[in-house]
C-alpha cells in the first residue's frame, strides 16, 4: 500500500502546463488517501536558456498542497543535498517529472542516490524522451536518465517506443494524458467573445499555447490562405507566447495578406483566461509537425471543443478521427480542407456529444491507478 509520494518536477510558481499537471495529480492522490509532496525547483532553467519573458506563474500557489522549492538544475552538489533529504523523508515512490534531456544530470543523479536504499522506489513519468527540437548529447542525457529509475509510466504510444530504444527490460506501462480540468467551468460563446472583444459575427479556429516551430502554426497560416475562410466568415486566433522566431509566422500573414484573418494574442494566457479563449472557439487546431501527446488536447476535451490533430506521434491516439474532431495529413490543404467541413456541414454539435462521451477516458484516476500499478509491478 503505498502511504507517501514525491513528486519531483515542476511546480508552483514555476508556470505551464507539466507543473499544473503535477499539481493536480497530487490533488488527486491526496484526494485517494496519499500523503504527498511537491518538490519543485529553486532554479529550473537558467535565464539565458530559456526562451520565454518569465518562467513564473502569476497567482497565489494552490491551497492544500505542500509544495517546496528544493532542486537547482545546474549545481551537483544541490542535486546530493536534496536526493538526501528524500531518502530521510523515505517515501513509499519518489516520482520524477522526465520532460527534457537537460534536466536529466540533475534529475537521474537524485534518482541514483535515493535508489541506494533499496526501499524507495524511483519511477517516471515520461512526457518525451526524445525532445521535438533535438540538440547534441539527447540521448547521451536520456540514457543516464533512463538507467537510473526503477520503472515508467509514458502518456503516448510513441513515447513508449521511443523509450523501448533505450531500455528493454524495466517496466513501462501506458496511461493516457488525462484531462486538464484545472481552468473551472466552460464560458458560454457569447461572454467569452465580449471577454476576448471579438465580433460575434465571425467563427473561430483556436490555435493555443506556446508557438515553436515544431507546432506547425506556420502550416495552419498557410491553410488560411484558401479564400473559403474568408467566406465562410471564419478567423483563426493564435493565443500563446512565441517561444519561436515571430517574424516567420509575419511573413506569411503579409504574403497571404491575412491581417484581417488572424487574430493574434502573442502572450501566456493565464490559467483563468483559458476558459474564454475555449468558450471562443468553435474547433481547436493543432498543425503539429511533431508530437507525443498534447496537454492542449485535455483542455480542449475538459471544455468540450471539437478538435482537428495532424497524424504525428501519439495525437492520432486521442482524437477519433470523424468523432471528436479530424485527424489530417502535415500539409496546408488537408487541413483547410478538413476545417471548411467542420463549418459548412454544421459537425459541431456531433462532435460535442462523442467528446462528452471520449472524456470520460482521460479521468485522472486512471492515471494514479496505473502509477499504483507499476509500483506493484517493480517490488515483485
Amino acid at each position: 500500500m503505498i502511504k507517501k509520494i514525491i513528486i519531483l518536477g515542476p511546480a508552483h510558481p514555476y508556470r505551464g502546463g507539466i507543473a499544473l499537471f503535477n499539481e493536480r495529480l497530487a490533488a488527486e492522490f491526496q484526494k485517494e488517501g496519499v500523503d504527498v509532496e511537491i518538490q519543485t525547483f529553486t532554479l529550473q532553467y537558467p535565464n539565458f536558456l530559456f526562451p520565454g519573458k518569465t518562467q513564473y506563474a502569476e497567482g497565489d500557489a494552490p491551497e492544500n498542497l505542500k509544495i517546496e522549492r528544493s532542486l537547482n538544475s545546474v549545481n551537483p552538489l544541490n542535486w546530493i543535498k536534496v536526493a538526501r533529504k528524500i531518502k530521510k523523508i523515505q517515501p513509499d515512490i519518489l516520482l520524477i517529472r522526465y520532460w527534457l534531456p537537460f534536466m536529466a544530470p540533475s534529475l537521474g543523479t537524485v534518482a541514483r542516490i535515493v535508489r541506494k536504499n533499496k526501499k524507495i522506489k524511483v519511477l517516471s513519468l515520461v512526457d518525451n524522451i526524445i525532445p521535438h527540437e533535438k540538440h547534441p548529447g539527447d540521448r547521451i542525457f536520456s540514457s543516464y536518465f533512463v538507467k537510473s529509475v526503477d520503472g515508467f509510466v509514458v502518456m503516448s504510444k510513441s513515447v513508449l517506443h521511443d523509450l523501448k530504444t533505450f531500455d528493454k527490460k524495466k517496466p513501462k506501462l501506458f496511461s493516457p494524458h488525462p484531462l486538464y480540468d484545472n481552468f473551472g467551468q466552460k464560458t458560454d460563446k457569447t461572454t467569452s467573445l465580449q471577454k476576448l472583444n471579438l465580433n460575434p459575427e465571425y467563427s473561430y479556429v483556436l490555435f493555443f499555447g506556446l508557438i515553436r516551430d515544431y507546432k506547425g502554426l506556420d502550416l495552419l497560416l498557410e491553410a488560411f490562405a484558401d479564400k473559403r475562410f474568408t467566406e465562410l466568415k471564419i478567423k483563426l486566433i493564435v493565443a500563446g507566447e512565441f517561444y519561436s522566431n515571430e517574424a516567420k509566422y509575419n511573413t506569411i500573414i503579409d504574403k497571404f495578406n491575412l491581417h484581417e484573418s488572424v487574430i493574434i494574442h502573442n502572450r501566456f494566457i493565464p490559467d483563468n483566461e483559458v476558459t474564454y479563449y475555449f468558450g471562443a472557439a468553435d474547433i481547436i487546431a493543432q498543425p503539429y509537425k511533431s508530437a507525443t501527446q498534447s496537454g492542449v488536447t485535455q483542455i480542449g476535451y475538459h471544455f468540450e471543443k471539437p478538435m482537428l490533430v495532424t497524424n504525428v506521434g501519439g495525437l492520432a491516439e486521442i482524437i477519433p478521427d470523424g468523432k471528436a474532431g479530424y485527424v489530417v495529413d502535415v500539409n496546408p490543404k488537408d487541413i483547410a480542407d478538413k476545417l471548411i467541413d467542420f463549418f459548412e456541414n454544421n459537425r459541431q454539435n456531433d462532435f460535442v456529444e462523442n467528446i462528452k462521451e471520449e472524456k470520460k477516458k482521460y479521468e485522472w484516476n486512471k492515471m494514479t491507478d496505473t502509477i499504483r500499478e507499476l509500483y506493484d509491478v517493480v517490488n515483485k
